[in-house]
């Protein structure tokens, strides 16, 4: 059985990590976050156990705990001679763009939230020195918008046979019950006949076929209809 291929994510707080996981999450990988390190060999045993259905996993690693550091690094050589390809990937950002964020976020630092952040950040980078050099791969996330790294990773890390998809919901809505809180678009149709004040339609859906005759059958559906698929289209 071919072996598993681990991307093991850590590094310094508020520089991405969580980011990093999500975009590692739609790049086809099977994905924890958290993950204490001495559960690490149990995690892959249990991955070897389901007959190869997990053949790609990323796991976000917490180690900013002396005890937790130190044994990571044997960990993941243990976990190589078993014949799993691991990766280490570190992030980390400039000391100002840290506390920046931390600072936008209004959050404290979470290894010493008593302290000043940039204390924090300071001290967690001491801690964590001897993690970077054993790092594979360094990303500085300093100059990286989110959608950046997202990129970057994606290019990187796609697996094959996962295509990159778009999603598209839509969703309609009674201008009476307010406006969806979670919408990109709004296309305004109230211009077209309503169904609901026809007594045999309002009882029935969009999907049934009166409804739909009802509706397109209006003179002004043809200019509506292809005003608004000639704007998702210049989107897309």
């Amino acid at each position: 059985m071919a072996g598993l291929k681990l991307v093991v994510i850590s590094g310094l707080s508020g520089s991405g990590k969580s980011q990093a996981l999500k975009c590692f999450e739609d790049a086809g990988y099977f994905c924890i976050d958290n993950l204490p390190p001495a559960l690490l060999p149990t995690f892959v045993e249990l991955c070897h156990q389901q007959g190869g259905e997990i053949k790609n996993a990323a796991l976000g690693i917490d180690v900013r705990e002396r005890v937790f550091l130190s044994d990571l690094v044997g960990i993941l050589e243990r976990v190589k001679v078993l014949g799993h390809a691991v990766e280490l990937i570190f992030f980390e950002a400039r000391e100002e763009v840290l506390v920046r964020r931390f600072s936008e976020s209004r959050r404290p630092h979470p290894l010493l939230p008593q302290l000043p952040v940039l204390e924090g950040v300071r001290i967690e980078k001491e801690r964590l020195a001897d993690l970077r050099r054993h790092a594979d791969r360094i990303i500085d996330t300093s100059d990286l918008t989110v959608h950046e790294l997202r990129e970057l990773l994606i290019r990187q890390f796609r697996q094959e046979g996962v295509p990159q998809r778009l999603t598209i919901s839509m969703v309609t809505f009674g201008y009476k019950f307010g406006v969806p809180y979670d919408i990109d678009l709004l296309f305004d149709v109230r211009f077209l006949r309503n169904p609901f004040f026809v007594p045999d339609l309002k009882p029935l859906t969009g999907e049934d076929p009166r409804v739909r005759t009802y509706v397109l059958t209006d003179p002004d559906a043809p200019l509506g209809t292809f005003s608004h698929q000639d704007s998702l289209r210049s989107i897309l």
